[in-house]
């Protein structure tokens, strides 16, 4: 269920695909090392067109676009690997070991370093950066404009100004210049550590998180408590501090990388906090 929105961008893609076959010079075997560019070649390439994907692209855990993924083989970016594919166009975003990115240099194989997107806006251009380096440029617009009917689609921002914090493992706090901050913001919702001026990643300890009291919890896990570092997230003081009708579980596959998945992820906010107001 969690990928069931694939096949909506897969849906308003279709004339596009139809329309916009490859060019010419179109790559004709990409590699991916890098887990949020399988995102978009998953939507934007020709099947034909994927040699190999990032090594956690079958981790349901990790992957937004798994069922799809899977059909592909999933590498760690090794010499030998890089040897046996033969790409023409890799995309490493700082995956791969050396010697296998010093392989592809010496044949001279085109490297595309995809950077963190942590913002819509920065999601639009590497949806364009990557269907221009495939040879699908159209098919990169008819994704953004598919993300942007899906984002409109939501309505107003629910938030109302309330006060949420992203508390992961070991309990860090997400903070300000993140994809989760513009999220929240988008929302309609203040961030946490904006309100208590906190960098993009800091610690916040249990008594800190009772005294801010944050009208809301993002989470990653549910109630599910995988090792020492997730099971600080179920202590009973937390569990005092924001109730369980006040936690908003959004999987971490949907925030692992700014990319297609942001509308789930999106939507999968809305949802939480509209469920927590008795709207839904």
């Amino acid at each position: 269920m969690r990928f069931r929105n694939l096949g909506r961008l897969l849906t308003g893609l279709s004339l596009a695909l139809a329309a916009a076959g490859p060019l010419s010079a179109a790559p004709r075997r990409i590699v991916s090392l890098s887990l949020c560019a399988d995102q978009y070649l998953l939507l934007l390439a020709d099947p034909g067109q994927i040699v190999a994907l990032n090594r956690f692209s079958h981790d349901p855990a990790m992957s937004w676009g798994v069922a799809k993924a899977r059909r592909f083989p999933a590498v760690r970016g090794s010499a030998e690997e890089m040897l046996t594919l033969k790409p023409d166009l890799v995309f490493t975003s700082g995956f791969g070991t050396p010697a296998a990115l010093a392989v592809l240099r010496s044949r001279k194989v085109r490297l595309v370093d995809i950077g963190w997107a942590d913002s819509f806006a920065g999601i639009e251009r590497t949806a364009r950066t990557i269907a221009a380096e495939i040879g699908h440029p159209a098919r990169g617009e008819a994704l953004i404009a598919a993300m942007r009917a899906r984002i409109r689609a939501l309505g107003p921002p629910p938030g109302r100004g309330r006060i949420a914090a992203y508390y992961q493992r070991r309990g860090y706090l997400t903070g300000q210049g993140t994809l989760i901050d513009e999220m929240m913001r988008r929302a309609g919702l203040t961030n946490l550590a904006t309100r208590l001026d906190r960098p993009m990643l800091s610690r916040l300890s249990l008594e800190e998180m009772a005294v801010a009291r944050p009208d809301f919890l993002l989470v990653e896990n549910g109630d599910q408590v995988r090792d020492k570092g997730t099971e600080l997230l179920q202590h009973p003081l937390l569990r005092r501090t924001v109730p369980a009708g006040r936690r908003i579980v959004i999987p971490e596959a949907l925030t692992t990388c700014g990319g297609p998945s942001y509308p789930d992820a999106m939507a999968t906010l809305y949802r939480g906090i509209e469920r927590a107001d008795g709207r839904r």
